[in-house]
């Protein structure tokens, strides 16, 4: 397993946490994750490491922006 933590901008509530955590529990591997919104952090864990262009399109789809690694 493999846990990751990304800063995110934009989120501000609930629905917005979802909404990321939606998009990201779509890609292969992973199997939770966590929002923080009052840090903006996301932590990921999977089974494989992600590709950072995967991970960004999906916050992107989101409706956010995915600013880096924490």
């Amino acid at each position: 397993m493999t846990t990751t933590a990304y800063t995110v901008t934009g989120m501000t509530c609930g629905h917005c946490a979802q909404s990321v955590t939606e998009e990201l529990e779509r890609l292969p591997a992973v199997s939770s994750v966590e929002v923080d919104l009052a840090d903006g952090r996301v932590t990921v864990v999977s089974a494989d490491v992600l590709a950072d262009g995967d991970v960004r399109a999906a916050v992107v789809e989101a409706g956010f922006e995915l600013v880096g690694r924490a």
